[in-house]
């Protein structure tokens, strides 16, 4: 990795400047900035603190019951916590003595005036500046005459120059402020291992002589445990726009193999096998080749709205048009899906109870942020079907409230055993791909069923043809009908 200093990598750079041996301060204790946080303090043993103005959460960090689900997360932060990694709801103390401050805090779509719809809500990180910014009193800790701030939240393009700018204008006289990019890569239900082994981190920044020495000082922290070439420096803008582009890439990927999802089942061809064909290409390769019921989580639709809502900023409708089309993708397959289940179910599903085994956006995180499971159970729940979601991770508060604008909570209710949601069920729909789903006794639930008995994998991690010997009709996503109630079974 090189950057622009006369011709020196960045490990002629690290050695040139000791490394950072200051404290870190986090704002934000969510999904990204706990688990960030709790590795930078197990693999640096530098002094962390991780502040929330949400009381509760900062006690679930506190406590033997963490916020989130994230495998191998609890023992992370069993070894650091009270240690050298701390989570507190003194913000202002914890800014005025950390020399590098991350801000991860939400930076959702916004839902009013300019850019509704599209842009990214940048209420919390304006907030966060401004604490900052009253935080950085005469006598607080400063690295080379001025304190660092790292964007960690997916932010727009320019976002660390308005940060900038917020900051220089309401600090002390003689203290600057050097903000960075830095954005993560995470994936839910890996972060661990992401954390680990990262493939890569990225550090944006000003390109001068103290915007070079603030991106050394990070570095120098990711070098403790991160091979140095894989720590990649560059200017601000570019490490901002890395991290749309990466997520618009990921979910155009998921939205192209679900439309040719749709084609395998019209076509009698089978998605595995295409899939499988065209991941043996180098120039493709196999990740994120499997169809589903549509992509969800916190990051892939908000990012691609906020580079659809960048692209018509810069006045380039071809471009916007093009990434929407994977939002558009997205929304028809999750659609789709709940159709798939009505006609195969004899065109009406009114009084019939469906179970639903995931309703987080994924396996190996309770989180349902902008899951495929909302919309096809609020139009299941919309035909007046009787819904039972089993999760084994998903909060049942977080279903309903997920579920309320529907207004159908009496036809809606939560189990916490997979065969009691499967009990005198009409159809089994599988929407997230928890390893444990492929061991379920299915004669059990098959002999516990209304009949026909359905299931709909939704992620095809089921033995179909064993599922067709017991007597199920099935269907996968991207697979030949192998049943069509309008017909002799093929």
């Amino acid at each position: 990795c090189r950057i622009s200093k006369g011709g020196e990598t960045l490990g002629d750079l690290m050695t040139s400047q000791a490394p950072f041996k200051g404290k870190i301060c986090c704002i934000g204790a969510g999904y990204v900035g706990g688990p960030t946080m709790a590795m930078m303090a197990l693999k640096s043993g530098l002094h962390v603190t991780v502040v929330d103005l949400n009381k509760e959460r900062i006690a679930a960090w506190n406590s033997d019951s963490l916020p989130i689900y994230e495998p191998g997360l609890d023992e992370v932060v069993r070894q650091v916590r009270g240690k050298n990694l701390f989570f507190s709801t003194d913000v202002e103390s914890a800014v005025r003595d950390a020399e590098i401050i991350f801000v991860s805090v939400n930076t959702p779509t916004k839902e009013y005036g300019f850019g509704k719809g599209r842009a990214a809500d940048l209420t919390y990180w304006e907030g966060a500046a401004r604490s900052i910014s009253r935080a950085t009193v005469p006598g607080a800790a400063l690295f080379n005459n001025f304190k660092i701030v790292v964007e960690k939240s997916t932010v727009p393009v320019s976002t660390a120059d308005a940060m900038t700018c917020v900051l220089n204008e309401n600090c002390p006289s003689g203290v600057g402020f050097q903000v960075l990019s830095n954005p993560e890569f995470l994936a839910e239900g890996t972060a661990i291992d992401d954390l680990t082994a990262p493939d890569r981190v990225l550090i944006g920044g000003p390109q001068n002589e103290n915007g070079r020495a603030a991106m050394e000082a990070l570095a120098s922290v990711y070098a403790h445990w991160v091979p140095r070439e894989r720590i990649h420096m560059n200017n601000v803008w570019s490490a901002e726009l890395s991290k749309l582009v990466a997520n618009a890439f990921l979910a155009q990927r998921i939205s192209s193999v679900n439309a040719l999802s749709e084609l395998c089942e019209a076509s009698g061809a089978d998605i595995e096998h295409v899939a499988g064909a065209i991941g043996f290409d180098p120039g493709i390769g196999s990740k994120f080749l499997k169809c589903g019921p549509g992509f969800g989580g916190s990051c892939f639709q908000k990012d691609i709205l906020n580079l659809v809502y960048l692209c018509e900023s810069e006045g380039l409708p071809e471009v916007a048009d093009y990434w929407l089309q994977v939002i558009k993708m997205n929304d028809h397959q999750k659609h789709r899906v709940s159709k798939l289940v009505v006609d195969t179910m004899f065109n009406t599903i009114n009084n019939k109870k469906i179970a639903v085994l995931g309703f987080a956006f994924k396996a190996d995180t309770g989180d349902t942020r902008e899951s495929p499971a909302i919309d096809i159970c609020g139009t299941l729940l919309s035909e007046n079907a009787r819904v039972c979601v089993f999760d084994p991770e998903a909060k049942e508060s977080q279903i309903r409230y997920d579920l309320a604008s529907f207004q159908k909570d009496d036809k809606l209710s939560i189990s916490t055993d997979a065969y009691e949601a499967c009990k005198e069920a009409h159809a089994v729909i599988i929407i997230t791909e928890w390893k444990q789903f492929k061991s379920l006794d299915f004669q059990r639930i098959f002999d516990s069923m209304n009949k026909p008995a359905f299931i709909f994998d939704g992620r095809n991690i089921l033995d179909h043809a064993a599922l067709q010997g017991m007597g199920f009709r099935v269907q996968g996503l991207g697979k030949p009908k192998t049943w069509n109630w309008r017909r002799e079974q093929l």
